[in-house]
């Protein structure tokens, strides 16, 4: 059987169950190999000396001052380039323009309408100097945070950089996310500012983003300005005094704007991604070990050469991907990229591969979901389309299933095009595992190893490493330049979280095993974290907001392995006695809409179920992954330590006579 192909294995105790085996590779071509910017030789450049490897990497910045040190290392606390200075967008802009690449294009933007701009790195150094003299003309300044909650246009980038430009903070809200979503993200960071816009393009109509904006500015915030972009031009609320045009704000502002330099460790950005509570945890990243590493990562795992590629990471700047491989590492490396705004079936199922033949693309990282879906689709809409200037295939958000791989290799990549399959998260920044694409013999469906400067073992549950042919838990037990330098404004629950259950080690919460050759294969998450579509959501979040339903006492949730999505929700309800229920159907359709304004659309759950009583142990603890065994219809584990062992019986029936929402 393939790892990814069916149900995932179960964490035991101190391993994860070793089932698969996968024995086909692909080495690169020789001439790939020969015009790689990564070379085998880097692995032992690395291992050699860490720090002075590091020192190499982040002399691909330009610095107002050098730093003094490589790195302080007080676990869990790690200080990178010690006393250095710099601007992030300096090394993204003004360096690519004052060697003369200004004219070189920075985004071709293809709207889902079909509008299209056309951005020089010139242009861009404009847009961003007169954002950020806009901003900093309403009062924002270093070190305050600013909220965006925006569809994927050049302005969302924008907005980005003008922050980092002035120091000031920025938190992305994937616009996808309900107002109440918006609202514990703009409390948490303590924003003074909200850039948005009237709305975007998706599904082939026009969708609105402002009225959510309005929705979560009647919580309680410091937010005094809501700067707002013109993109679908549908009629807009407005509050005076609160509310400003982008437009009129920002074009009339001076195009030129002298940067200010920040420590190596000032923070950059602030992004949240969901724990193991219903509160998000605000993930934060400083400047120069988040730039050195994305830069890095983006040339030796991209092999970017920006004067002949045209790079397309197909994420959103709501996610780390965006910020990391569609912002910050690609502007640095002076590369050419694709942005496209909307969804991959409008108007048909060929838009994308239609992008890729239009502007020549020669790098794609995207999502195994959307792999997946591309297949399902079939082979005919990439046929259509001439794919032959791609040279490299990426993917990321979840571990890829054989099958995917083959048919992304064959299908998309025409055989010849090397598949680097990243293993990265929110909280380390940058890529950490992944086959460098000139020098790795690839697997279907392995990340490989850690990249150079990276290190990454899987151990059993005391810490030992484990041999090959065998699983565990990830971790990773050297500080790294891009890691997390904390949860914002939440000290004990960043230890509690990454570095409590290895002592001084950093444990990702992903199961991963080795296989004869010792190569990685993620295995999943082993907490109750739920990949759904690439998106990281917590159990504990659609729980919360299923018990927020005035029907609802208590709630079970747990993500299932589904073909099309990686996992699917699948939620289990206790009604409240005395309470008036509607139907059974409409109920659940009251259900999931209700999650869907409490957290969004993404997270509404696939199937839910009515039950009398949940898998509880005699201390009442939910046994989620009994819940978990009956939704991927495999028989039911040991439930010997239940309070009431006839209970998964009935569950068990009643899962399979209800419906799978369409």
């Amino acid at each position: 059987m393939h790892l990814f192909g069916g149900n995932l294995p179960r964490m035991t105790s101190d391993s994860i169950e070793n089932l698969s085996t996968e024995n086909r590779t692909f080495a690169p071509s020789p001439e790939f190999t020969a015009q790689a910017n990564a070379q085998a030789a880097l692995y032992g450049e690395a291992d050699k000396d860490r720090l002075a490897f590091w020192d190499q990497q982040a002399e691909a910045l330009v610095w107002e001052k050098k730093w003094d040190k490589t790195l302080e290392w007080e676990s869990p606390y790690a200080k990178w380039f010690v006393g250095g200075k710099l601007n992030a967008t300096v090394s993204a802009l003004d360096r690519h323009v004052a060697e003369g690449h200004g004219g070189r294009i920075a985004f071709h933007f293809e709207g889902e309408p079909g509008d299209t701009r056309t951005i020089s790195y010139a242009q861009l150094l404009t847009d961003v100097s007169k954002a950020a003299n806009a901003l900093t003309s309403i009062g924002i300044a270093a070190g305050d945070r600013v909220a965006i909650y925006m569809p994927l246009i050049p302005e969302a980038v924008v907005a980005m950089l003008a922050c980092a430009r002035i120091g000031a903070i920025h938190s992305v809200v994937f616009g996808g996310f309900s107002a109440d979503a918006l609202l514990s993200r703009i409390q948490d960071a303590d924003a003074k500012l909200v850039i948005t816009a009237d709305g975007g393009f998706r599904k082939g109509a026009a969708f609105a983003l402002k009225p959510a904006v309005d929705d979560a500015l009647k919580g309680e915030t410091n937010v005094s300005q809501v700067l707002v972009v013109k993109r679908t031009g549908q009629e807009t609320a407005w509050v005076e005094g609160r509310d400003l045009w982008w437009h009129e704000l920002v074009n009339p502002q001076h195009s030129t704007h002298t940067p200010e330099f920040f420590d190596s460790e000032h923070p950059l950005f602030i992004l949240y991604t969901s724990g193991t509570t219903a509160k998000p945890k605000g993930i934060f990243h400083t400047t120069a070990g988040y730039l050195t590493q994305a830069a890095y990562t983006h040339k030796v795992v991209f092999d970017i050469k920006p004067t002949s590629d045209v790079y397309w990471c197909t994420a959103d700047v709501g996610w780390i991907t965006g910020h990391s491989y569609m912002v910050y590492g690609p502007l640095i490396n002076g590369a050419t990229q694709v942005m496209y705004e909307g969804t991959p079936d409008t108007p048909h199922k060929g838009r994308m591969f239609e992008i890729i033949e239009k502007y020549g693309v020669t790098i794609l990282y995207t999502a195994p979901t959307l792999i997946r879906t591309w297949m399902k689709w079939g082979d005919e809409f990439p046929n259509k389309c001439n794919l032959s200037t791609l040279r490299l295939l990426g993917s990321v958000g979840e571990p890829i299933n054989p099958e995917a791989w083959m048919w992304y290799r064959n299908v998309i990549g025409g055989d010849r095009c090397p598949i680097v399959d990243t293993w990265w998260q929110t909280e380390t920044g940058a890529i950490m595992i992944s086959p460098l694409p000139g020098v790795t013999a690839t697997k279907p469906g392995s990340a490989m190893k850690a990249i150079p400067g990276i290190s990454a073992k899987v151990v059993d549950d005391k810490g030992v490493e484990v041999p090959n042919g065998h699983g565990g838990f990830l971790i990773l037990d050297q500080p790294w330049p891009s890691m997390l330098r904390g949860v914002w404004g939440e000290d004990e629950r960043y230890k509690e979280t990454y570095w409590s259950r290895f002592p001084g080690i950093y444990f990702a919460g992903d199961g991963a095993k080795l296989d004869g050759d010792g190569a990685i294969w993620l295995m999943g998450r082993v907490d109750d974290v739920m990949n759904i579509s690439g998106h990281r959501i917590s159990t504990t979040e659609v729980e919360s907001a299923l018990v927020s339903h005035e029907a609802i006492a208590e709630a079970a949730v747990v993500g299932a392995a589904d073909a099309l999505t990686g996992q699917g929700i699948v939620a289990f309800v206790i009604l409240r006695a005395g309470v008036a229920h509607a139907d059974g159907d409409h109920l659940i359709k009251e259900l999931r809409d209700h999650v869907a304004k409490e957290i969004g659309a993404i997270a509404k759950p696939r199937q839910i179920m009515v039950v009398n009583e949940l898998p509880k142990t005699r201390s009442g603890k939910i046994m989620r992954r009994l819940l978990k065994d009956v939704a991927e219809n495999r028989a039911v584990g040991d439930a010997t330590t239940l309070a009431d062992p006839n209970v998964m019986k009935l569950i068990s029936e009643g899962l399979k006579s209800s419906k799978d929402e369409d």
